[in-house]
C-alpha cells in the first residue's frame, strides 16, 4: 500500500513538473498553463487517492498560492485562492452534511421508515416504494446520500430482509437481491431532485456557473428535477422488482414496523423539534428569494436553531467528519477553479475546443451526445464528487463552444452526474456499502443500473429539455 502510494504521489507530482517546463500553448499564459497543471494534478489525486480528498486539496491550495505570488503581474492574489471556503457553497453543503446527522442522531430517520412500512409496506413491491419515499423525504436535508442510503435507509432495509428469512449466503432471492439495489437506485435518482440532496450538487453548480455564468436557485432546482425524479420513482421499484424479481411477495409488515416503533420509544422532544426546523429549513429554500436570503444562510440558520435548542450538540458537528472532509476539499477545489477562470483558462480551453470540434453544432442534439458522454464516462469514476470535479468542467466548456442553450446543458450535465452513477457498484459511496450486503451479484446490479441510467436518460432528453425550456421561458429557474 505504502508503495502504491508513493508511486501515485510521484505521478502527481509529474504532472506539475511538466506544466512547469513545458511551454504554454499559444493564448495561455505561463501562470495560467501551471496553475491548470496544479488543478489536473489535484483532479487525478481526487481520483487515485493517494491521501484522503483534504489532503490533496490543502496540497493544491498551497502550491496555487505560492505559484501565484511568483507572478507579480497576476491578476490572481493568495486570497483569491481561499475564496473557495468563503463560499456559500461550500457552507451549504457543511450545514446540510450537519442537519442529516441530526436525522440519525435523533432517531428521526429510523421512526419516519418504520411509520413507512407500517402504512404501506405490505407487499416488498410497495416496500420497494417506501424506500423510495423514505428516501425521498430525507433528501433535501441530506446532502450526504451515502448517509441517507446506508446510514439509514439500507440498515433498516436489510434487517427487514433477515426478517423475510432472506440471506445473502442461503436466500439472495427471497427478498433480499431486490431490496438491496432498489436502496440504491432511488437514492441515486432523489440525489439530483434536490440542490441539497447529493453535496456534488452544489459543487457541480459553482463550477457551471464560473462558465455559463448562471444562477440556478434552490427551488429552480427542484422545479427542473423533481418532477422528472418522482417520475422515475414511480417505475424504478418495479424495475428492480422485475429485473430481481423476489421469490416473497407478501409480507407481515404491521410486525415488523411495530416492533421497530417499540424499541424507539415515544417521540422525542428533540425529534419535535427537528421535524419543525426541517420544514421551517424547506419553507426558507423555497421562499428564500422573497425573504431575502441565499440558500446558504437558510441552512445555517438551521443549523444554528439546532445546536440552540440542543437537538444537536457541538459534539455531535464536531463528530460529523463527512461534513468537515467535504468542507476542507470543496473549499478548496472550488478556489482552484475560479483562479482557472480568472487566469482566462476555461475560455482558452472553449477557443481551443471550438476551433477542433466543429461536429457539434445540431442544437439539443449537442445536449443529447454530451450527456450521453457524461453518463458513460462514469465507469471509470468510482467517486460522484470526483467526477464533478474532473469532468463537469469539461463537459460545460464543450457545450459553451457550440453555442448549445446554457440553462438546458446545465440542467442536464448536473442531473445526469447523479442518475449516471446507478450503471455500476461503486458510482457512489453507498454502492459498495449496499453491495458488500452480499445479496447481489454484479450482473444483475449492473443491468438494473443500466436500464435505469438509460430510462432516466431518455426521459430526461424527450421530456426535461422541453420542461425546462417552459421553466426557463417563464422565469421560474431564477437563474
Amino acid at each position: 500500500m505504502l508503495k502504491s502510494n508513493v508511486l501515485k504521489t510521484i505521478l502527481l507530482a509529474i504532472i506539475i513538473l511538466l506544466s512547469i517546463f513545458i511551454p504554454p500553448p499559444d493564448g495561455l499564459t505561463k501562470e495560467a498553463w501551471i496553475l491548470a497543471g496544479i488543478y489536473l494534478s489535484a483532479i487525478v489525486g481526487l481520483v487515485i487517492k493517494p491521501y484522503p480528498e483534504p489532503v490533496i486539496m490543502l496540497v493544491a491550495v498551497a502550491l496555487t498560492c505560492f505559484t501565484v505570488t511568483k507572478f507579480p503581474d497576476s491578476p490572481v492574489k493568495s486570497m483569491d485562492v481561499l475564496s473557495g471556503y468563503a463560499s456559500g457553497t461550500t457552507w451549504l453543503v457543511f450545514s446540510a452534511f450537519t442537519l442529516s446527522a441530526a436525522f440519525v442522531t435523533t432517531g428521526l430517520g429510523k421512526r419516519l421508515a418504520y411509520w413507512f412500512i407500517l402504512k404501506f409496506g405490505s407487499t416488498t413491491l410497495r416496500l420497494g416504494y417506501v424506500t423510495a419515499l423514505l428516501d425521498l423525504v430525507l433528501a433535501p436535508a441530506t446532502p450526504s446520500n451515502t448517509a441517507r442510503a446506508g446510514g439509514v435507509v439500507f440498515p433498516i432495509i436489510n434487517s427487514i430482509a433477515t426478517v423475510l428469512g432472506s440471506t445473502p449466503q442461503e436466500s439472495p432471492r427471497k427478498a433480499g437481491r431486490y431490496l438491496m439495489v432498489n436502496v440504491y437506485m432511488v437514492t441515486k435518482t432523489t440525489s439530483y431532485m434536490f440542490l441539497t440532496g447529493f453535496a456534488g450538487n452544489a459543487l457541480a453548480l459553482q463550477l457551471i456557473s464560473d462558465i455559463f455564468h448562471i444562477h440556478i436557485s434552490w427551488i429552480g432546482w427542484m422545479l427542473a428535477g423533481a418532477p422528472l425524479g418522482l417520475l422515475m420513482l414511480c417505475i424504478i421499484p418495479y424495475i428492480c422488482y422485475r429485473v430481481a424479481s423476489p421469490e416473497i411477495k407478501k409480507i407481515d409488515n404491521v410486525a415488523i414496523a411495530t416492533d421497530g416503533l417499540k424499541s424507539l420509544g415515544a417521540m422525542s422532544l428533540k425529534e419535535k423539534g427537528l421535524v419543525v426546523i426541517f420544514i421551517a429549513a424547506l419553507l426558507g429554500w423555497i421562499f428564500s428569494r422573497h425573504l431575502g436570503l441565499n440558500e446558504s444562510a437558510v441552512a445555517i440558520i438551521a443549523i444554528g436553531a439546532a445546536l440552540l435548542f440542543n437537538i444537536i450538540g457541538w459534539s455531535d458537528v464536531q463528530k460529523n467528519k463527512g461534513g468537515w472532509n467535504t468542507l476542507m476539499w470543496y473549499g478548496g477545489i472550488i478556489g482552484l477553479s475560479a483562479t482557472l477562470s480568472k487566469e482566462g483558462f476555461f475560455r482558452w480551453l472553449a477557443d481551443f475546443l471550438s476551433a477542433h470540434l466543429d461536429f457539434l453544432s445540431a442544437g439539443n442534439m449537442t445536449i443529447v451526445i454530451i450527456v450521453f458522454l457524461s453518463v458513460l464516462v462514469r465507469y471509470f469514476f468510482a467517486s460522484g464528487g470526483a467526477y464533478v470535479a474532473a469532468m463537469v468542467p469539461v463537459f460545460a466548456t464543450v457545450g459553451l463552444v457550440t453555442g448549445t442553450a446554457p440553462v438546458l446543458l446545465a440542467l442536464a450535465i448536473l442531473f445526469s452526474n447523479s442518475y449516471g452513477g446507478c450503471i455500476t457498484h461503486y458510482g457512489g459511496a453507498a454502492g459498495p456499502i449496499i453491495f458488500a450486503s452480499g445479496y447481489n451479484d454484479i450482473k444483475s446490479w449492473w443491468t438494473i443500473g443500466t436500464i435505469v441510467a438509460l430510462g432516466t436518460f431518455l426521459v430526461h432528453m424527450f421530456l426535461g429539455i422541453p420542461w425546462w425550456g417552459f421553466l426557463m421561458q417563464h422565469g421560474m429557474l431564477q437563474y
